[in-house]
């Protein structure tokens, strides 16, 4: 095969380092925006932020002088005589006074990062009472064993014979007993119910921590024992024929077991508390809906006029061709943030004018909208507006709604009109709310309400639904007790 070089022209399509900037900072959340913002103001010198409050650069020269002048003197107006040299044998104290805040310990540095509150876990606070519990070396080592397999829930993630197995590869002549024994130590740890194999042994645990005298009390351990299923099941008749109870007794039994915690762990668990920063505020003024930015996600941004002066267009020299790179990207991204907060306006008002009845009257009136909807009302693509709704947050009369809600497929009606997949989710939410908890709703009898309304939906779609909300089946949400 001979070698040969042609010449070729053709077309294709490029992203530039502006468009692919466009795209990135179009699909970013509000934290990656900051932080994408405050990494540009670091690493170029002529992006400032536009802060109405700060004087010109003559009005922070003249500040500075004044502080010089005035650098001589302290809060008191005294004039400071620091000396050029301390004395050999003499300390910094020893001269100046130092202030400290009352009932600290001068010696000790104040750490205000560690005064910040941090979140508590289940493992800390089994920790915390072991020191406080007087154990043997040999009994300490297996309650640790024993709380290192305590889940979050407060339940053991392994069985007692798996960790008593990996304990007697650390203990040669350690019994079962023994191990039996610290464990029922560490189940009487707070909260009530910590350290259980499952959850029978969890409300037994904390059943017997009640008082002999509280009422009902044997006759709740015989049931979370013995016949749990029958209470998960709702097996009344059946709880009475082995309880050999009236019906009062056995619903006072029932409400001695609800007031027991499934899941103790949880009361210690504390986790950090998330919060969501709307981009959008949706309010209605006289009668209409308006849409308005956030202007505290993003700083607004203008190019250093001291900087920008420096330049000089015909110098070529090796400075001012990097500062002319830092301008031209300085622009390129005061442009495409603006183009950003401009469309994601843009596609919010779309979405309120759309779901008008939604902010009215809450998620039964929501309307069926897809991405096409938008798009094809703003003659953007699709892709655009998925990367503008993708993190973003609307703040609304009715909470700070996710972008992504609003847009759901539809369900035919008998009128030859669209429901929202939304709205029939808040429709069945709505029925079993108010159902009789003694004969709740199957999922044949809500498909017949909706039908009754003319909304089209098959049974299998409302279970569907349903699971999707978490909502357990009418054998389960059977409520005889």
């Amino acid at each position: 095969m001979k070698q040969s070089l042609n010449l070729r022209l053709g077309q294709q399509l490029t992203m530039t380092p502006q468009l692919q900037q466009a795209i990135k900072l179009l699909q970013m959340s509000t934290l990656d925006l900051q932080q994408e913002i405050q990494q540009a103001l670091e690493s170029n010198i002529m992006l400032e932020i536009n802060d109405e409050e700060s004087g010109s650069r003559e009005g922070l020269i003249s500040t500075e002088k004044k502080l010089e002048n005035t650098e001589s003197y302290t809060s008191e107006g005294s004039q400071t005589n620091i000396p050029d040299e301390l004395p050999i044998d003499s300390s910094w104290d020893d001269i100046y006074e130092t202030s400290s805040s009352p009932g600290l310990n001068n010696n000790e540095p104040v750490e205000f990062e560690s005064q910040r509150s941090n979140s508590s876990t289940l493992l800390d606070h089994l920790l915390w009472q072991l020191e406080l519990t007087p154990f043997s070396e040999r009994d300490h080592a297996i309650a640790m064993a024993v709380i290192d397999s305590v889940n979050e829930d407060g339940y053991l993630s392994s069985s007692p014979e798996d960790i008593f197995e990996g304990l007697q590869n650390q203990f040669d002549d350690l019994e079962f007993d023994e191990f039996n024994a610290v464990l029922h130590r560490v189940q009487q740890f707070e909260p009530s119910g910590v350290a259980a194999i499952d959850l029978s042994d969890c409300l037994r645990l904390q059943l017997l921590q009640l008082p002999e005298s509280t009422p009902y009390r044997a006759e709740a351990l015989v049931v979370v024992t013995r016949y749990l299923k029958l209470l998960a099941t709702q097996e009344q008749t059946k709880l009475i024929r082995k309880l050999e109870v009236t019906e009062r007794q056995l619903t006072e039994v029932v409400a001695l077991i609800r007031t027991l915690d499934p899941r103790p762990g949880a009361q210690i668990q504390e986790s950090d508390s998330e919060y969501v920063i709307p981009d959008v505020y949706v309010a209605k003024h006289n009668d209409v809906w308006q849409v308005n930015l956030n202007p505290d996600i993003a700083p607004k941004l203008r190019i250093n006029p001291f900087y920008s002066n420096l330049i000089k267009r015909a110098d070529n020299s090796k400075d001012n061709v990097c500062m002319k790179d830092h301008l031209q990207e300085a622009k390129w991204f005061i442009k495409n943030l603006h183009n950003r907060n401009d469309t994601l306006l843009r596609v919010a008002r779309s979405i309120v004018e759309k779901q008008t009845g939604f902010l009215d009257h809450g998620s039964i009136a929501m309307k069926p909208m897809v991405l096409r909807d938008i798009a094809e009302e703003l003659k953007l693509h699709e892709s655009t507006i998925s990367r503008v709704t993708t993190h973003k947050y609307m703040h609304t009369p009715n909470g700070i709604i996710d972008f992504k809600y609003f847009f759901s497929s539809h369900v035919s009606t008998k009128d030859g009109g669209e429901c929202s997949s939304t709205a029939i989710r808040s429709f069945i939410k709505e029925l079993i709310d108010n159902e009789n908890q003694g004969r709740p709703l199957s999922d044949s009898k809500i498909a017949d309400f909706l039908q009754a309304k003319g909304i089209n939906v098959a049974r299998r779609t409302i279970a569907k639904y349903r699971e999707a909300m978490l909502i357990s089946s009418s054998s389960q949400r059977k409520r005889i007790l």
